[in-house]
């Protein structure tokens, strides 16, 4: 079992043994959380909102490809463009 000092400021280091476990690196985020007397620290990730959108949209079979060429990309454009201006009109 590890102890660490809280510090001024709260500050508390984790020890090596514990980052290493816990494959942490410098700059990683953690969230906190308070259960009862226990305090837990979990690796977090934070994904753009635009890019979970996207990730999530494509999931749903929105996406559009692959692609042979980028003509055909640029073609698939122009495509979904028309559809949206038809929609609007």
């Amino acid at each position: 079992m590890a102890l660490v000092k809280v510090k001024e400021k709260f500050q508390v280091t984790l020890p090596a043994e514990i980052r290493k476990k816990a494959n942490l690196s410098v700059g990683e985020l953690l969230e906190a959380k308070v259960e009862g007397k226990k305090i837990t620290l979990i690796p977090k990730s934070v994904v753009d909102r635009d890019i979970a959108i996207s990730l999530r949209e494509f999931r749903e079979g929105k996406g559009h490809g692959p692609f042979k060429s980028a003509k055909e990309a640029i073609r698939s454009l122009h495509r979904e463009a028309k559809k949206l201006k038809k929609k609007t009109a």
